[in-house]
C-alpha cells in the first residue's frame, strides 16, 4: 500500500476528496479568469456569513450600549446618595458658630 500524500486526488481512510489549497496570486500567475473565480468565490462565503455577522455586530453594540447607560445611570445614583458635602457644610457651620463664640466670649 502507498502512504497518501498531500497531492493525492482521493483519500481513502475518510472518503473525502482533496481540500482547497490557500494560493497567493501576489506570488502565483493567476490567469484573469481564475482571479474572478476567486473574487467571485470570495464574494460568496462574505454575503453567506453577512446575516451572521450582523446580528453578532447588534448584540455586541446592544450590550455595549447597556453597559454605558447602567454605569451612566449608577454614577447618577450614587452621585444622588452623596451626603458628605451636606456633613462639610454642616461642620463648617459649626465651626464658624464656636469662632463667633469664642471672638466674643471673653
Amino acid at each position: 500500500m502507498e502512504a497518501s500524500g498531500p497531492g493525492d486526488s482521493h483519500d481513502a481512510k475518510s472518503g473525502k476528496g482533496p481540500l482547497a489549497q490557500r494560493i497567493d496570486p501576489t506570488r502565483e500567475k493567476l490567469t484573469p479568469a481564475q482571479l474572478q473565480f476567486m473574487h467571485q468565490v470570495q464574494l460568496t462565503q462574505w454575503q453567506k456569513t453577512l446575516p451572521q455577522r450582523r446580528t453578532r455586530n447588534i448584540v455586541t453594540g446592544l450590550g455595549i450600549g447597556a453597559l454605558v447607560l447602567a454605569i451612566y445611570g449608577y454614577t447618577f445614583y450614587s452621585v444622588s446618595q452623596e451626603r458628605f458635602l451636606d456633613e462639610l457644610e454642616d461642620e463648617a457651620k459649626a465651626a464658624r458658630a464656636r469662632a463667633l463664640a469664642r471672638a466674643s466670649g471673653p
